[in-house]
């Protein structure tokens, strides 16, 4: 019981309170644990970090995101009306991934090919060529400071739709934090900042958790506000801004994990122990999320 340990231990009852523990936990503890990590970690090492995270991620998606969006609100059995509401989570979902897609397009067509969001690249230094490291490493960061932006978003989100589903997602999004602060953290130390910097430059980033969390609870507070008054959703459905969140994160979510990193990881010849150690390693985090939504009382 994973899931209801988790809750029990690190979250209150209230969910905007729980939003905000969670993005406190997820922004603080990956980059407290930066502070052990060696700057020249292995690429074998941070490969297999980055193949349970992705599993942890996708597993969240297909598992608990989606399902939850699906089944919201099917007390109603108004055939048609369910209908419509499958529509709206698929569109919303859709939405989500474009969203993702358009903004990093852009940021490429901005600045160049050089970096991304979730770049594991061994980025190593060729005289001539500071300048262009030194703005993509700024660029690294301002895509960090926007990824967390839509995680804030996803952590209130998630806890608005049920105690069970936040607690999972922090799960996920933690998981997922950890390669990906220590990527970024090594690009940094490549690009010749100190260590010290490079971990402040991290904190900073984590200001975009905190600005999305609250972006999220005011997109739920003002939802739960609008049905109380209107009685009437989205499009004739009893679905609010609010409920599309979840499928909008959903979107992201499988933005990041197969487009944002899989191409890159298989461009990455090793042996075929290696490979089976990251195979290993996804199928683990898509496992753990499958257990802990199996044992959660799900609340709807």
């Amino acid at each position: 019981m994973l899931g209801q340990t988790v809750l029990a231990l690190f979250f209150t009852e209230n969910a905007m309170m729980n939003a905000l523990l969670a993005t406190t936990y997820i922004s603080v503890i990956p980059n407290l644990l930066l502070y052990f990590v060696p700057p020249n970690i292995k690429l074998t090492t941070l490969n297999t970090l980055v193949h349970f995270a992705i599993g942890s991620l996708l597993g969240d998606v297909f598992i608990h995101l989606l399902p939850h969006a699906f089944s919201k609100h099917q007390h109603d059995h108004h055939d048609q009306n369910n209908e419509h509401k499958h529509i709206l989570v698929g569109i919303s979902t859709f939405a989500g991934l474009f969203i993702f897609y358009a903004s990093d397009k852009i940021m490429r067509s901005m600045y160049g090919n050089k970096s991304h969001s979730h770049s594991h690249k061994d980025q190593k230094e060729k005289k001539g060529h500071e300048k262009i490291i030194q703005a993509s490493t700024y660029l690294n960061l301002l895509a960090d400071f926007t990824h967390n932006l839509t995680d804030g978003i996803a952590m209130a989100a998630s806890f608005y739709a049920s105690p069970a589903v936040g607690a999972t997602t922090t799960i996920a999004v933690f998981f997922h934090e950890i390669p990906h602060e220590v990527s970024d953290y090594a690009i940094l130390i490549k690009s010749g900042f100190s260590k010290k910097r490079a971990m402040m430059a991290q904190f900073t980033t984590a200001i975009g958790a905190y600005i999305g969390t609250l972006i999220g609870i005011f997109i739920e507070e003002t939802a739960i506000q609008f049905l109380d008054h209107h009685h009437r959703g989205l499009l004739g459905t009893d679905m609010t801004w609010g409920d599309l969140t979840i499928p909008i994160t959903a979107g992201g979510f499988i933005y990041i994990a197969t487009v944002g990193v899989m191409p890159e990881l298989l461009g990455h010849h090793h042996s075929k122990l290696q490979a089976l150690k990251e195979l290993t390693a996804m199928i683990l985090g898509i496992g753990l999320m499958a257990i802990i939504s199996w044992k959660e009382p799900h609340h709807h």
